[in-house]
């Protein structure tokens, strides 16, 4: 049984074979990607695989896509294919310090089309944990079944974990601030960056335990949450409502992550969540959860991609005992 679920999109990234503008780079490398589908196998390739729910074009992409979750062994019980929309696509552009810059071909895409009428008890069956993130709110349909599937996992006690990830050029219909402080209600545990905060409106002008804190010090929200911070590591608090918070008051923490040279960061946010997820899911502790995140995305940036750059168990494990 398929434990965890995953929810939402599924793209082909277009990676430069060279850094620099959109406008001046000439090859791309065709690779799959989307948040959830990298968490979906980051997850999977650490031997924690879980039921994944997104939507693909029924095209020559699709079918790639397709072929390459289930490779990952991935269920495609619950991996729809659409004959009136076509497969998502991004085109990523690096910098010189290997940080990204996306733009997106999505409009009215496959992934956007996920709808509601899914989310019913047979989906939620059985199920420990449930990760969303954020580009699916930015649509309809899929902003109301990303909504109804929270709300639903809520109802029935299973934890659920939200990234945001923005990208505000994919917001053009919603406010994605206000998009997000609605789905906080029903969220568990949050994986954020500053970026994400600043893009939503949040005050991050002070420092991370203190962004932390007034997360966790919301009337309704998540009782943990994970500050990621690219190099500089990961910043977590939990109030005593966190499983792993064996206390009576809100506990902070943090891991300063591992040291590593970066070839490729996009997805690395994904890796860490993966990772989290991982530990948490199997009762581990907050601490052990951010170490294990923050060694999962250091090595997907050792490598070019997303989830082709996603580390195994073993590698994992060998990575660890290096240190």
């Amino acid at each position: 049984m398929h434990q965890i679920l995953v929810a939402g999109e599924t793209l082909i990234d277009f990676l430069p074979d060279s850094a620099g503008s959109l406008s001046t780079v000439e090859s791309f490398s065709r690779r799959p990607g989307g948040a959830p589908a990298n968490v979906a196998v980051g997850l999977a390739r650490l031997g924690t695989v879980p039921m994944f729910w997104t939507r693909v074009g029924d095209d020559k992409f699709g079918d790639f896509l397709v072929d390459t979750l289930t490779a990952e062994g991935l269920s495609t019980a619950h991996i729809e294919r659409d004959s009136a929309a076509k497969t998502g696509l991004a085109f990523v552009s690096l910098g010189t310090d290997a940080e990204r810059e996306f733009s997106f071909y999505r409009h009215e895409s496959a992934d956007t089309q996920m709808t509601a009428d899914t989310v019913d008890d047979a989906l939620l069956a059985g199920r420990s944990w449930v990760h969303v993130g954020g580009v699916t709110l930015a649509d309809e349909p899929s902003r109301s079944a990303t909504q109804a599937l929270a709300t639903a996992a809520k109802k029935h006690g299973i934890p659920v974990s939200f990234d945001p990830n923005a990208r505000p050029e994919l917001w053009t219909t919603f406010d994605f601030g206000e998009s997000i402080r609605d789905i906080l209600s029903v969220v568990d545990v949050l994986k954020v960056t500053t970026d994400d905060l600043d893009a939503a409106g949040f005050d991050t002008n002070v420092d991370p335990d203190a962004i932390v804190r007034s997360l966790l010090n919301r009337d309704e929200g998540p009782h943990t949450v994970c500050l990621t911070r690219g190099a500089d590591g990961v910043t977590a608090g939990s109030t005593p409502e966190a499983p792993w918070n064996n206390s009576d008051s809100t506990r902070s923490i943090s891991h300063s992550g591992f040291s590593v040279d970066p070839v490729d960061t996009t997805g690395a946010g994904d890796a860490f969540t993966a990772g989290l997820i991982s530990a948490l899911a199997t009762e581990s502790s907050l601490n052990t959860a951010l170490e294990r995140g923050n060694a999962v995305a250091a090595l997907t940036t050792t490598a070019p991609g997303a989830m082709t750059a996603l580390p195994t168990q073993s590698e994992l494990a060998a990575f660890m005992n290096a240190q």
